[in-house]
Parts: C-alpha cells; structure tokens; sequence
C-alpha cells in the first residue's frame, strides 16, 4: 500500500484551520497534519525528519510569524526544497518581496475559496507528469482499451 502524501495546515486561528482540513479531507487524498504556531510546524518537521509533502502556511501569527517560520524552513539544506504555499488574508507589497525571496511556491487567499484551495493544493503535490516512458506506457494503454 502507497503511503499518502503528507499536508501540513499551520495556522493560528482554529476556524481557518478546520476549514482547510476539512475541504482538503474531502477533496485531496493525502494526510492531513495540522500546528497552531511557527514553532510548533517546525516541531512537526524536525519529528517527522522532514517527510511533509506541502505546507499551508498562514503569513500573520504571534510570535514566530509565517515569513519567520518560513525562513527557518529555508535555511535548512533537508527542507530548501519543502513546497511551501502561504495562506493569506491580505499581503502589503515588503511581504510579497520577502516571500518571493524565500521561494515560496503559491498563495491562497483567505477567507478560503474551496475550488481554489483544491486547484493549488493539487497543482504543486501533483504536479503533471513529464516523462517520454510514462507517456509511452499510457498511449499502449489507449490503443489497448485500457
């Protein structure tokens, strides 16, 4: 059995938290995590040794906020990579630069729109494939009916 791709939700407000989880629980196969602070995503990481898939990074928290937590993340060579997609109410133009500059890979405005939650979500854990031998196994497929 394929373990499932593993979410992780990071946000302080418990509302936006269980509206994230519960369209992504019904709308994307995966793991659902969730942290109510920058440190305790970063708890999560260093736990579970970096294997998250995508992180739903809300920008304005107290204490350790999302740019904060995100640079952390960043400068770690495990998790440079990590897809990282901010969740935000309303971002001032310094915010954008900061985040740009910490590669993070999307955003998703708030209140969330469930259709758009789902096409990001999706669109950076499941990337389209671009592989020459994958697509020749699917067009034997076809010509088999199958």
């Amino acid at each position: 059995m394929n373990k499932l791709p593993v979410i992780l939700i990071v946000d302080d407000d418990d509302m936006n938290i269980a509206m994230a989880k519960s369209i992504l629980e019904n709308n994307v196969r995966a793991e659902i995590i969730t942290a109510s602070s920058g440190n305790k995503c970063l708890d999560i990481l260093s736990y579970r040794q970096g294997a998250i898939d995508l992180i739903l990074l809300d920008i304005a928290m107290p204490g350790m906020d999302g740019l904060q937590t995100l640079s952390v993340i960043r400068k770690n060579p495990a998790y440079k990579n990590m897809k990282v997609i901010f969740l935000t109410a309303a971002a001032d133009k310094n915010t954008i630069v900061k985040a740009s500059q910490l590669k993070v890979d999307d955003y998703v405005k708030k209140p969330f729109v469930p259709a758009d939650l789902i096409a990001r979500v999706k669109k950076h854990m499941f990337a389209p494939v671009n592989n020459a031998q994958v697509d020749d196994i699917f067009k034997a497929l076809d010509k088999l009916g199958l």
